[in-house]
């Protein structure tokens, strides 16, 4: 039948076979190796690319490979190759604005980054940019995108008007209002029709309906990504659901506190009498249950320190629902418990900036929650990819994978901030140079559609 199909379209099995065989080669010999998953770096290594793929990575100083003709040679020497970074939290379209989300989704990719998951935005924009990056239109990541799911009263939310214009807002495929009536197998299929990765679950629903939703979803082999609390859904309730990843740190605090917000609106800061003396024992349960089921924490530290700075900013305003300090201390603590941490921002470094916000995260992460550069780069890295799927095919420096490498000048195991000394970023086997990018010639586009 496929043969038939293939022939039908012009192209024979033979043809494919030679089509495959002309895939080009390329060497990138001389690196240190840093593959992502938790190990240090192997130095005089090489990595030899087939197309979109690595194919193998060997200590050049022990073994002479014959190569394949007419495989193109790249200098790496003394530079470090690590794999792409995976941004594992960004709204790249709330509002839609095109050129805002392609000066973004550009600073990302010749900033070492080749995969994000975009956590619910508009997904006629984000789905087309999605397939303009993945075919390479325009320069960007791979993007891994989630439809979302929340109670009837969240899509009072601005943003969700932002998001479904031309639509109504809960009850556009990628933005649902789910209620004890919603035909879930219908729903979680409409999301699935979006070309969505995930569902996230959002807001505004009970811990019964958070574990439906998640059931089916399952069903149809859907990942899920929630926040760490839905409310009134608890973080207990979340976990309890199996979802795959859950995001924000502090959310997962609330299970401490002595009373659980009703809403996701409006909600009260965290009990932080319940964090004063040490590990607390209700959050030693949660993360050991995170571990045992293999649920990835997007920690997003960077969104608490941006809550601090606000607050600082205005100190008769309301204050923030957690601070950076908590947010460090409850991340580290997950770590130290075993369970998969991916670094994401859920925001944007300034729009002057040359780095995208992921490197902030990384840096935060090991100035004030624990973290040794390689386990950031960890996160960053096989920690996203865990973020986005059980079963990566990247995420990690290893022959079969995606060939999506980054090459920095010097040396991120002793210095997080060695990540911003991008020299070559290479996503699905195409090589971007860092000195093709003129940060500052987008900068304009990169200021937050109000």
């Amino acid at each position: 039948m496929i043969a038939k199909l293939l022939l039908a379209a012009g192209l024979s099995l033979a043809a494919l076979a030679a089509q495959a065989a002309e895939l080009p080669y390329v060497v990138y010999r001389g690196a240190s190796v840093i593959d992502g998953t938790g190990a240090g770096p192997r130095p005089h290594m090489s990595i030899l690319v087939k197309g979109d793929r690595i194919e193998k990575v060997w200590d050049a100083t022990q073994l002479a490979l014959k190569l394949p003709p007419d495989t193109k040679v790249v200098d790496v020497e003394g530079l470090y190759a690590l794999p792409g970074l995976i941004n594992s939290h960004e709204h790249l379209a709330t509002p839609p604005v095109r050129a805002f989300a392609q000066a973004q989704l550009k600073r990302d990719l010749y900033g070492g980054i080749t995969g994000v998951r975009d956590m619910a935005d508009d997904l006629r924009l984000v789905g087309d940019l999605a397939r303009e990056t993945r075919i390479g239109a325009i320069p960007g990541p791979d993007i891994y995108y989630a439809a979302l799911m929340a109670g009837p009263e969240f899509f009072d939310d601005p943003r969700t008007h932002a998001v479904t214009a031309g639509a109504v807002a809960g009850h556009a495929p990628w933005m649902q209002a789910i209620e004890a009536r919603t035909d879930l197998k219908v729903a979680v299929a409409l999301a699935r029709g979006t070309g969505a990765s995930a569902i996230k679950i959002y807001a505004d629903l009970p811990g019964e309906r958070v574990k439906a939703i998640t059931a089916e979803a399952h069903r149809q082999g859907v990942p899920v990504w929630a926040h760490g609390a839905v409310f009134p859904a608890s973080p207990q309730q979340v976990l309890d659901a199996q979802v795959d990843a859950v995001s924000h740190v502090c959310m997962l605090a609330y299970q401490a506190s002595k009373a659980l917000p009703r809403a996701y609106h409006n909600r009260a800061p965290v009990d932080y009498s319940a964090f004063m003396n040490g590990d607390n024992p209700l959050m030693t349960k949660l993360f050991s249950q995170m571990k045992r089921q293999g649920t990835v924490l997007d920690a997003t530290v960077l969104v608490y320190a941006g809550l601090d700075a606000r607050a600082a900013a205005n100190p008769k305003g309301p204050k923030p629902y957690c601070t950076a300090d908590l947010a460090a201390r409850l991340t580290h603590q997950a770590l130290r418990a075993g369970v998969t941490i991916s670094a994401g921002t859920d925001g944007f470094s300034e729009p002057d900036d040359a780095y995208p916000g992921l490197h902030d995260e990384l840096e935060l992460l090991v100035a004030r929650a624990g973290f040794t550069p390689l386990q950031a780069i960890s996160a960053a890295t096989l920690g996203g990819a865990l973020a986005v799927t059980k079963d990566p095919d990247f995420g990690t420096l290893a022959p079969g994978k995606l060939a999506n490498l980054v090459f920095v000048a010097k040396d991120p195991s002793a210095d997080i901030k060695a990540l911003r000394t991008v020299v070559l970023t290479v996503k699905r086997g195409v090589d971007y140079p860092r000195a093709d990018y003129d940060p500052q010639s987008d900068a304009a586009a990169r200021k937050e559609p109000q």
